[in-house]
């Protein structure tokens, strides 16, 4: 019996001691390791250490004299303010990111009221407006380098013709145009984020109280200025910080167009971070550099997360505090707007004053005329949408002869097949091809698998760090990739793996994983507890509630973040322009770079291997158009 009682109270403490460890993990905590480490492991391995072991390196410099690296303290910081390259490219930075978003936004939101007006075929202009979103970047920058070439361009004629010019003009090459072009090219790639957001926030707005303000008198300036732009502040705060986020760290583009000329004119402070870097081998100088707008960003990127976390079924009658300072902003914003349209609604005053003094026109009438008006409006903006994908197609189908002596300019003649043939014989594209559907393939399928385990996990489990994970997964979603490239540099050259295609499958992840997991996340959140816990009294334990249960439910979300995940990994620049030197490794967005011999441009292969790049991505597109809205839809992705 003695013996008996030790055993007695070991069994009586073991299952308080695992009730005590159950309390403080959480529930389901063994589960929820299973389903969240790999996850983790990735956040911890690819983001978290890289960011602080290059954090430490920014505090050392390369001796020259021995080859080591020198402690410097914050010396390689405080130097950037008395350098006048970085203070050039800073200034360019920010001018290129307020001119840029000021336009985005003014002809987003007027393409989104237009569109969200009566339009004949709205459909299929609003599809329109939206191509330049899913264009790879290496296309736009090629296709608009080939718009802007002084000598076999099309922008110089076309403006030669309308006499707006006497003279090509070197938009790239002459110091005070290079930045206003790259900025029209930014605008053009941008302007489909504005339109799709801002499109959502005018749906949403209650019809309600806009046919009432317009039967309490107020004309249409006043309706937009005193019901629309209240109804979209939310909108318009978050459309502008995450624009101004992927903005300001825009590299791809402006380095495929100019490469930061010339004489610096549109050097960014991420072009500058990765010359001094990964060209001239500074790393301390150049992480520095990436790094000296890290808290300016962290605290842009924890504001939005912040926001973008709050809960749907918040009432809003009770807003959170930063509830209250988006709204804040949002009405700021608004107050700016509103300032400035003060004249058009004067202007719409004395227009309506006129018209009643006028035989009022038959309803139809006034419906057809407002739809030619507005109709009238889009067509430049259409003009400037679709133009560079009219100027890719003709390139590509003429001639060397043709595009060298500057004959028929925009219609081939006659039409050819020649670039084709000597890309597809002449060129390794097939190998570039072949290259990017495998790194593209299996990074995809990665991400998608770990994001919809890690998604499960946190949409379902209760377990310790669970809030914090998401916060983190969204935090990531949100980082710049200039900020990350150097450090994952460096760790991959620690672990043997730069060049080589292992380089691009482990680092995809990085920004693929998270937006995948918080789509999944959301859309799991919708889907009814209760037919899981159904399944689990039958007998089912959660893995099989998982795969029998939710995961057929969740097929809408699973397509689109796969879609997704493909489209980004597919258009990749500036991972794979960093970490890969082989020219048989390369994928096609650094492929087409060695087509290149020096300033000479093969512009009808250039085009042609544009065309064929952004095929796969627009058939995507296009197959995929509804099932992408109702994932991202139902998966929560608010604006």
């Amino acid at each position: 019996m003695a013996r008996n009682i030790p055993t007695t109270s070991r069994q009586l403490a073991s299952p308080s001691r695992s009730r005590r460890v159950q309390t403080f993990l959480g529930r389901d905590w063994k589960l929820a390791l299973f389903f969240v480490l790999p996850v983790v492991i990735i956040m911890a391995g690819l983001i978290f250490w890289p960011f602080v072991s290059a954090f430490l390196r920014s505090l050392t410099v390369r001796s020259f004299l021995t080859g080591q690296e020198q402690f410097v303290g914050l010396r390689n910081y405080a130097r950037l303010f008395q350098d006048i390259d970085y203070l050039t490219s800073l200034a360019n930075t920010f001018r290129f990111t307020v001119i840029s978003l000021a336009v985005k936004f003014v002809i987003g939101l007027s393409i989104a009221l237009l569109l969200n007006s009566r339009l004949p075929l709205r459909g299929l202009l609003t599809g329109l407006m939206l191509l330049p979103w899913i264009v790879p970047e290496v296309v736009t920058a090629l296709a608009w380098r080939s718009i802007y070439d002084p000598i076999f361009g099309g922008l110089n004629p076309i403006l030669q013709g309308l006499g707006i010019i006497n003279r090509p003009l070197g938009w790239l090459s002459e110091n005070n145009l290079a930045l206003p072009s790259v900025i029209a090219v930014n605008v053009w790639k941008g302007i489909p984020f504005y339109v799709l957001l801002l499109l959502a926030g005018l749906k949403a707005i209650d019809r309600e109280l806009l046919e009432a303000a317009k039967v309490d008198g107020a004309n249409v300036v006043q309706r937009f200025r005193h019901v629309t732009l209240p109804g979209l502040r939310y909108v318009i705060a978050t459309t502008l910080l995450l624009s101004f986020i992927s903005t300001f760290n825009t590299f791809g583009l402006i380095y495929l167009m100019t490469g930061g000329g010339p004489g610096g004119a549109t050097r960014m402070y991420s072009i500058l971070a990765y010359e001094q870097a990964i060209i001239g081998l500074r790393f301390g100088p150049g992480i520095a550099t990436a790094f000296s707008m890290a808290p300016f960003m962290a605290v842009l990127i924890f504001f939005l997360a912040r926001f973008m976390q709050q809960d749907s079924g918040r009432s809003q009658t009770q807003p959170s505090p930063l509830g209250r300072l988006f709204g804040n902003i949002g009405r700021g914003i608004g107050t700016l707007l509103g300032l400035i349209f003060l004249p058009f609604e004067w202007l719409a005053n004395v227009f309506e004053r006129l018209q009643s003094s006028r035989p009022r026109m038959k309803r139809e009438q006034r419906e057809r005329v407002g739809m030619g008006v507005r109709l009238l409006l889009l067509l430049p903006v259409l003009i400037f949408v679709l133009f560079p994908f009219y100027w890719i197609l003709i390139t590509s189908f003429k001639t060397d002869l043709q595009i060298q002596r500057f004959a028929s300019v925009f219609i081939p003649n006659p039409w050819t097949l020649e670039q084709y043939r000597s890309l597809l014989l002449e060129t390794p594209f097939l190998i570039w091809f072949r290259n990017t559907v495998f790194v593209a393939v299996v990074s995809t399928a990665i991400s998608v698998v770990l994001a919809a385990l890690a998604a499960y996990a946190l949409a379902r489990l209760k377990f310790l760090g669970s809030r914090a994970l998401t916060t983190l997964l969204l935090v990531t979603y949100l980082l710049p990739g200039t900020l990350i490239f150097i450090p994952l540099y460096q760790t991959l050259t620690n672990l043997g793996l730069i060049n080589s295609h292992a380089a691009l499958i482990v680092t995809y992840p990085t920004f693929l994983l998270p937006f995948a997991t918080w789509v999944m996340l959301g859309y799991f959140r919708s889907i009814p507890v209760d037919l899981e816990e159904a399944a689990l009294i039958d007998g089912a334990n959660r893995l099989i509630a998982f795969w029998r249960i939710t995961l057929p439910l969740a097929a809408p979300a699973l397509l689109s973040v796969t879609l997704f995940a493909f489209t980004n990994a597919w258009n990749e620049f500036l991972f794979a322009f960093v970490f890969i030197t082989s020219e048989q490794l390369k994928t096609l967005p650094v492929g087409l770079q060695l087509l290149v011999f020096g300033d000479v441009y093969p512009w009808g292969q250039l085009m042609a291997a544009s065309l064929l790049m952004a095929i796969p991505v627009m058939l995507v597109y296009i197959y995929a158009q509804r099932y992408l809205v109702e994932g991202l839809t139902a998966g929560g992705v608010k604006a």
